[in-house]
């Protein structure tokens, strides 16, 4: 596969389609491109006429590692991108789909270079702001479990966690990182927050976001409140495994879709038909 050099690490990435608009397809915290893949989360597959980039973040997959903790945070992996879409396909505006981590590394891009992107899909919004406290200590309680009992007791920790309804159908899978570099990982992640909903306020582009419900690490409460605060968002819920069967279909809409304008009044128009909302601010 090929890779990407980007702040001291190395990203590997692979491309479907050869021409047509780009979007680049990210993944979570400890996942992987075939990670997600395995788990039904690769949306990119319905897209057709589209070149489709799927990228390891660092240290995860087939991409290379740091042992700084700080590489690992969100805005830093917003730099990766940023830095790699620089690189792959330079000059040309993207649409960006990122789950969790992901989430987190695209809301921090597009505040930094808006025009970069033609739509974004936040899937699986993770913990964030108020709730971030306390999922950040559970990673460095996991970190310290690792480096003292091994990947295997992490694991098996994990294992007791419920399942959200709609991955009861997924395969069991296990981190697409490294042992020796997870507890780094791990760390980094605990250092990690979203954007301050008064700077989201901001982001004019046109927003997918696709949450599940049951499960405490990407809470629903996170989708909502970012629903809220994004003037051009469009909120989906799934409750089952046939919600998420959908998700593929709704991301290649959304992307098909996002920005046409409307002649007449140059007002952009949502798959939804849900109006823009400048006046909404957000403490």
């Amino acid at each position: 596969m090929p890779t990407v050099p980007v702040n001291g690490a190395r990203l590997e990435y692979d491309i479907t389609g050869a021409d047509g608009p780009v979007v680049v397809q990210l993944h979570g915290l400890m996942s992987s491109r075939t990670r997600d893949a395995q788990l039904g989360l690769d949306l990119g597959r319905a897209l057709r006429g589209h070149r489709v980039i799927r990228l390891d973040a660092r240290g995860h997959g087939g991409s290379s590692g740091t042992r700084d903790p700080g590489d690992y945070a969100w805005d830093r992996l917003a730099d990766d991108l940023l830095a790699a879409l620089d690189a792959i396909v330079p000059g040309e505006s993207v649409h960006g789909l990122g789950p969790s981590m992901g989430t987190g590394t695209l809301l921090h891009a597009v505040l930094r270079e808006p025009a970069r992107f033609d739509s974004l899909t936040l899937m699986l919004p993770p913990t964030a702001w108020g709730t971030r406290p306390a999922q950040a200590q559970s990673y460095l309680v996991g970190a310290d479990l690792i480096e003292r009992e091994g990947i295997a007791a992490f694991v098996e920790l994990g294992s007791t966690t419920p399942v959200p309804p709609a991955l009861a159908e997924a395969p069991q899978t296990g981190p697409a990182v490294d042992e020796a570099l997870l507890p780094t990982v791990l760390r980094g992640a605990a250092l990690a927050d979203l954007p301050p909903r008064k700077r989201l306020v901001d982001v004019t582009t046109p927003t997918l976001i696709l949450a599940w419900t049951g499960d405490h690490t990407h809470p629903l409460r996170t989708a909502t409140k970012l629903d809220e605060t994004l003037p051009h968002s469009r909120l989906v819920v799934a409750r089952t495994p046939y919600g998420v069967m959908a998700w593929p279909g709704l991301f290649a809409e959304h992307v098909i879709t996002a920005g046409v304008e409307t002649p007449a009044t140059g007002a952009i128009t949502l798959p939804t038909g849900r109006p823009n909302r400048p006046d909404r601010r957000s403490a």
